[in-house]
């Protein structure tokens, strides 16, 4: 399936990329890093729901790598084998910035851009949809943060759920905004800077500008990727939630979208506590 007005080589814009044999032939590699780099620990799988296409909502940790994302994919693969569809929305400035060889490897693990219309085609062909509403200030948020969802108060995710009538399922995880240490966002200072007729980048505006500590750089300047510290990291597959209505009227209902949208972060901030609190000693 491909979104009209798009042309199937533009990359992010079709669901008949995935490729399962692709997704198959790196299994292995995830698993290495799944088990013997950040030795992952996680629950809740079961409960998913496996008869309906999901939306599920997480927060992402660790900068560009975002190793928490890559090691529940894994998880689903393990769990769900290979022909249930699931696709992740990835925020257009990857698109814009990785280099083909890469975005048309995103594609191929089931990446598609992070627009409504590619989010509901999926959701009606009966796949399901991985979205991380906080984006680039999610996973670059300072660290002194890291124990925080950060939705960025996003709510089209909310809007996507009501109108096509699924649940949502919180992901959240423990351990991966340690793999990097950012120390602040400067992303105000630098725009400022760009006011004053500083180019961006490559022509393209960076959105986050973080101070991190991480490899390989040692000190890295901007949203540059990087290497994840080999720390353990926990995830956890939390309860469906489920609204009282659906539809175009309830996702037209701005007072009832706000409403929705407090129940699932206040959820997700609830979930992330206890998990902090069950898997840090310092913590309990």
């Amino acid at each position: 399936m491909v979104l009209q007005s798009h042309s199937s080589r533009e990359p992010g814009w079709s669901l008949d990329l995935r490729n399962p044999q692709v997704i198959q032939s790196l299994v292995p590699i995830f698993g290495w890093f799944y088990e013997h780099y950040f030795r992952v620990q996680t629950s809740g799988w079961e409960l998913i729901p496996t008869e309906e296409p999901v939306l599920i909502v997480g927060s992402h940790n660790g900068g560009m790598a975002a190793p928490d994302m890559i090691m529940m994919m894994y998880d689903w693969f393990q769990r769900f084998g290979y022909d249930r569809r699931i696709y992740g929305l990835m925020h257009p400035q990857m698109w814009n910035v990785l280099p083909p060889p890469l975005t048309k490897l995103a594609a191929e693990v089931g990446a598609v851009q992070a627009h409504p219309k590619m989010a509901i085609a999926a959701l009606r062909s009966g796949a399901n949809v991985l979205v991380y509403p906080g984006g680039p200030y999610d996973v670059f948020r300072p660290h002194r943060l890291r124990d925080r969802i950060c939705l960025e108060e996003n709510r089209a995710f909310i809007k996507l759920a009501l109108r096509e009538k699924v649940a949502i399922v919180p992901a959240i995880s423990w351990g991966a905004h340690d793999t990097l240490i950012v120390l602040e966002d400067y992303y105000a200072l630098v725009k400022q800077l760009h006011r004053w007729g500083m180019p961006w980048l490559f022509g393209i505006d960076p959105i986050v500008f973080p101070i991190y500590l991480g490899l390989p750089w040692g000190l890295a300047i901007g949203p540059l990727p990087n290497i994840p510290f080999p720390i353990q990291i926990h995830t956890q597959v939390c309860a469906p939630i489920r609204f009282e209505r659906y539809g175009r009227d309830a996702a037209n209902d701005h007072a009832y979208v706000e409403a929705c949208y407090q129940q699932v972060r206040l959820q997700m901030q609830k979930d992330l506590d206890h998990l902090i609190k069950s898997t840090t000693p310092t913590h309990r």
